[in-house]
């Protein structure tokens, strides 16, 4: 009996603990459910225009008691054509708000379908914590992006490495031996994944790690890297490396990124470099120092004591576990059978596994973990928030899946030369965003000098890019998370590239004279856009080996990767991207057969007109080119 009073208070204390959390997952329910039936009120309310969302102009009218006509005029001193069913923007409302005498202010509507993008529990400064920072390394192929990964993961002092469960989770911790303090590293496969997080919403990295070769200097990832993290307005740190080979030079590395406006602090700058050596170990200590340092000048902040939010970082179907999704805690902390909605997925969390495979009670701000439990895989950059109500749960992952779905169907807001003149007229496009890929530098000077010049009305045109070299994945990831127009200038695609294209709905544009393009923009602002010529890839085989005949020249021994190669049609020879001939095929050839086409898999004999320059490794494009009129 002595026993069991003795064990007494202990049980009573556990039923006071689970009464206080059911307390919390109630209050926590209630609120989200009360965010989703709260009423705004719009309009003039106390000498302020407040709005909740897109307006056209006849319900802006409509809600200051102004005539429509007055609003579209004013709107054509400016020299834009908009009507009544024109949506304004957020600028142009702000700007009308103002011009009538009031001040502006929008207001979120909670719904089902924005609620992990909008849903927000205000926290007490006093609860708020400094967090880990996350950090995502980037750099040219063969710089030592991997290699700096796998110095800096085995710096970790905690435990050793588990095999692959990095490659699984897509991130890792290491904890500083001194401080202790931590530093979470997103372990992407390239810039792709980290703009295609960014085309989500997701801004999962609080700082980006610029990896830079001493003896090879910038190159077009360099500038790629640059790129979207200007894009992304995140911090930067330079890490110059293989700093441990004989006879580099770091000053011409810190010339050629301060021509990329990247200037170090050492140069008067804003941008820490650190000169160092992945391989031999050299200063990684003193590229942590950085980040801790440029973490504690942000100022990065979370509140852990509420219900978990972050972002899904990866995600894969496993045959034994079912859906798994890496995720990266951002506020609150995530815990084990904690209810959550991951994009259009839900579920409860059966299993939490923590970068070294090992299975943990919670995670905290900043810390990446796999979670299994969810009904279906969520995507890449998806948020994910704690309900602990799995009724509620269902609703929202349904209306978020009703929303992907829609979002994947939708292409009309990609901007395309095609639409910009009703886009002026209705919406009143302000910028034109457009990434340019050329053949040679010289080319891509020219282009952005004549782009910078050209002058449309009601519009600004920026190069947000401009490098040399072939159209790559990342390329259209960027234009189409920027809205931009993508010119190659005598450079093509390859096969995957086009399909990419064609599934983002991004308007590539491919030229090799410069006034067709400034043509073709000034043409497209004015509605009067001209039959366009397109060209249409029929096929594409790669040289594998070379033949050499007297009679014919060089036969190109190819295997056809994508497509069919047809007798008939016309034929480029491309080689890393670049065009290097553009001609006609003279002859087509299956072992001692002549042939009229080559279908994907296949191998064939091919010679081109008037070309013998031929190498291994170049690719033969076959295409068409078709009358294609504008609407």
């Amino acid at each position: 009996m002595a026993e069991n009073k003795k064990n007494k208070p202990n049980h009573n204390k556990n039923q006071s603990k689970k009464a206080l959390e059911r307390q919390r997952v109630n209050q926590h329910t209630k609120t989200i459910k009360n965010k989703l039936k709260e009423e705004k009120q719009t309009g003039l309310v106390d000498g302020v225009f407040v709005y909740t969302g897109p307006l056209t102009i006849a319900e802006f009218a409509l809600k200051i008691n102004k005539p429509v006509t007055e609003i579209v005029k004013y709107f054509f001193k400016q020299g834009l054509m908009l009507n009544q069913n024109t949506l304004l923007s957020e600028d142009q409302i702000a700007e009308l708000a103002i011009e009538n005498g009031y001040d502006f202010k929008k207001e979120n509507i909670v719904t089902k379908e924005n609620l992990l993008e909008t849903f927000q529990v205000e926290d007490d400064p006093k609860s708020l914590v400094t967090i880990p920072p996350v950090v995502t390394v980037m750099g040219h192929v063969d710089h030592g992006k991997t290699t700096l990964l796998d110095a800096l993961r085995h710096s970790n002092i905690t435990t050793s490495e588990a095999g692959g469960i990095t490659q699984a989770i897509g991130a890792y911790q290491i904890v500083m031996p001194q401080t202790e303090q931590k530093i979470t590293f997103i372990d992407t496969p390239g810039h792709e994944a980290f703009t295609e997080m960014r085309s989500r919403g997701a801004n999962a990295t609080n700082i980006i790690v610029l990896v830079v070769a001493a003896d090879d200097g910038v190159m077009p990832q360099t500038e790629e890297a640059i790129d979207h993290a200007r894009q992304a307005k995140v911090p930067m740190i330079v890490f110059i490396n293989k700093m441990d080979k004989p006879g580099v030079n770091p000053d011409r590395v810190k010339a050629e990124l301060m021509e990329k406006g990247v200037i170090s602090e050492e140069w008067g700058g804003e941008v820490p470099f650190i000169e160092g050596s992945a391989k031999a170990k050299l200063n990684l200590d003193q590229l942590l120092e950085n980040i801790l340092l440029v973490a504690e000048v942000e100022d990065l902040k979370a509140n852990p004591n509420k219900f978990a939010s972050g972002v899904v970082l990866e995600a894969h179907l496993d045959k034994a576990r079912g859906p798994v999704a890496s995720v990266l805690v951002q506020q609150g902390t995530l815990r084990l059978r904690d209810v959550l909605v991951a994009g259009g997925t839900y579920g409860t969390i059966k299993d939490l596994r923590d970068d070294q495979n090992k299975s943990v009670s919670q995670a905290e701000p900043s810390m990446p973990v796999l979670v299994i439990g969810l009904n279906d895989v969520p995507l890449p950059g998806d948020k994910f928030l704690v309900l602990n109500d799995e009724k509620t749960a269902r609703q929202i992952a349904t209306a978020q899946a009703d929303r992907q779905a829609r979002e994947a169907e939708q292409t009309s807001k990609i901007v395309t030369l095609d639409k910009i003149k009703t886009q002026i007229e209705e919406e009143g496009l302000k910028n034109l965003n457009i990434i340019i890929k050329a053949d040679t530098q010289g080319s891509v000077e020219a282009l952005k000098q004549v782009l910078n010049k050209l002058e449309i009305p009601g519009v600004k045109i920026e190069v947000i890019r401009a490098s040399v070299g072939a159209i790559t994945s990342t390329d259209v990831s960027l234009a189409q998370t920027a809205n931009a127009i993508l010119y190659g200038f005598n450079v093509r695609p390859s096969a995957e590239v086009r399909r990419v294209v064609e599934e983002r709905g991004v308007d590539l544009r491919l030229h090799n004279v410069i006034y067709k393009v400034v043509e073709e923009l000034e043409q497209a602002a004015k509605g009067l856009l001209d039959p366009e010529m397109v060209e249409k890839v029929q096929g594409q085989a790669e040289v594998r080996v070379l033949f050499k005949h007297s009679a014919v020249g060089t036969i190109a021994g190819c295997y056809v990767v994508d497509g069919v190669i047809k007798r008939k049609d016309k034929v480029r020879v491309l080689r890393n991207g670049v065009v290097i001939y553009d001609g006609e095929i003279a002859g087509l050839k299956h072992e001692k057969d002549d042939i009229k086409e080559a279908k994907t898999s296949s191998e064939c004999g091919i010679t081109i007109k008037n070309f013998n320059d031929l190498k291994n490794g170049d690719i033969i494009e076959s295409y068409l080119v078709e009358t294609v009129a504008n609407n």
